[in-house]
């Protein structure tokens, strides 16, 4: 089957709008944001997101009956190329995490009241979400390990338990906690989901975890990487998404998509400190000539620009995989551009920060930024050595071990065996000679 990226000629001027959109409007808030309050930050996103609509590009993961585009892995990850660019223009378009995977959980698992009460609020931009699931004292790349508990009491479930990295969860309105509801059934359907109002009593908003690329406390301000602590959470059974035992399943097909707009997005910030340091190569000059005439520079950009295209290819093609045959045939392209889009973004962001020096690791430019960010990548949505195991299973699958017993002392060589195969034509020309 052909690989098809392409895309119609209207939808590639409205990502040529995107572009500058993202670049005149958004970039800007950038240098103020931290300055500012989150009421303050949704007022100056409020007339960016009429515009947005406007243009037919809001909240485009989503099905149009749903407030969605429709559109198709492939478009959608053009897109997140170009959102990936800055940290803020997500939340211009209305497909900001974690708000953009809980509308898809919301539009895949949820009935029509839990809809009506929160996604399409979550939609209009009226209410913020956060995703709840992973634990200080489990390991976060295997979720069978979860320990919050939600027990049936009646009409009711009784959730107790400790979260953290609950991205937002200090400015949401509702959380979407994932818990276990039977510890005896199969490791991958011991867990269900949950909406939990934020001010349901019990729920305990701690903190927001301090990170690398978040090194100061912003509890309740712009969001964080929250630790909640569920105590007696008393919620009714109808607060369940989807049935029970059914998280684990419902949290895949979440996290499959994200991953391929984690990668796309991961290219444009790649893409802007390429830019970077092939505009500082042109004019900086050290030993008597520019960084560009500086084989060292020179081989920087070339890397760089390789592994770009390579990481931009395999995502397109994951995304492609997943729009013509399904979450289960792309299961493994997408864990593979999981870890070679990390391990582009770190490199390429690495050689501009270096090409830039003292003022690369200074906060004057945005290197020093994206470089902590990059290095989360290698951990969220699943560490890479996970997708790397992953892979590699995979792949083994397609092989098995030769026929017959093998020696153990002496093993021939694929010479020796050549030779026996064409021993005829070879003493021929012995013979000949």
């Amino acid at each position: 089957m052909a690989w098809d990226f392409s895309t119609e000629p209207h939808y590639a001027e409205k990502l040529d709008w995107a572009r500058e959109f993202v670049r005149e409007e958004v970039w800007p808030i950038e240098t103020v944001a931290h300055d500012l309050s989150q009421e303050a930050l949704d007022r100056i996103y409020a007339p960016l997101q009429a515009e947005v609509r406007r243009q037919g590009l809001w909240a485009a993961h989503l099905d149009p009956e749903l407030g969605g585009q429709g559109f198709g892995q492939v478009k959608l990850g053009l897109l997140h190329e170009v959102l990936g660019t800055s940290p803020f223009a997500p939340n211009a378009f209305g497909c900001q995490a974690p708000d953009s995977g809980n509308s898809e959980i919301l539009a895949l698992a949820g009935n029509p009241e839990q809809k009506e009460r929160y996604l399409e609020p979550l939609l209009a931009g009226d209410l913020k979400s956060a995703f709840s699931m992973t634990e200080p004292d489990t390991a976060g790349s295997d979720p069978t390990l979860l320990r919050t508990r939600a027990t049936r009491d009646g009409d009711d479930y009784v959730i107790s338990g400790r979260k953290w990295f609950s991205s937002n969860a200090s400015i949401a309105d509702f959380l979407i906690v994932m818990a276990v509801t039977d510890p005896e059934a199969r490791p991958h359907q011991r867990a269900s989901m949950f909406v939990v109002d934020v001010d349901t009593p019990g729920v305990q908003i701690l903190r927001d975890v301090p990170t690398m690329e978040h090194p100061w406390e912003s509890f309740g301000k712009l969001g964080g990487h929250a630790e909640v602590l569920y105590e007696d959470v008393r919620i009714p059974a109808s607060a369940r998404l989807g049935g029970e035992g059914e998280g684990f399943l419902i949290a895949q097909q979440r996290l499959y998509p994200g991953r391929i707009h984690h990668c796309m997005r991961w290219l444009g910030v790649a893409q802007r400190a390429f830019d970077m340091l092939c505009e500082r190569a042109t004019y900086r000059v050290a030993h008597g000539k520019t960084l560009a005439e500086h084989q060292t520079v020179q081989n920087w950009v070339a890397d760089s620009a390789a592994q770009m295209q390579a990481a931009r290819f395999m995502t397109l093609h994951a995304a492609w995989v997943m729009d013509t045959q399904g979450v289960a045939a792309a299961r493994t392209p997408i864990s593979m551009i999981k870890y070679a889009g990390a391990e582009m973004l770190h490199d390429v962001i690495d050689r501009a920060l270096q090409a830039h020096g003292s003022l690369g690791y200074s906060t004057d430019l945005p290197l020093e930024a994206m470089y902590r960010y990059a290095r989360a990548a290698r951990i969220y949505d699943g560490p890479d050595e996970v997708h790397r195991q992953s892979v590699a299973r995979q792949v083994l699958r397609g092989y098995s071990a030769p026929e017959g017993e093998v020696p153990t002392e002496h093993v021939p060589t694929r010479r020796e065996d050549a030779r026996r195969k064409f021993a005829a034509v070879l003493d021929a020309v012995t013979a000949n000679d």
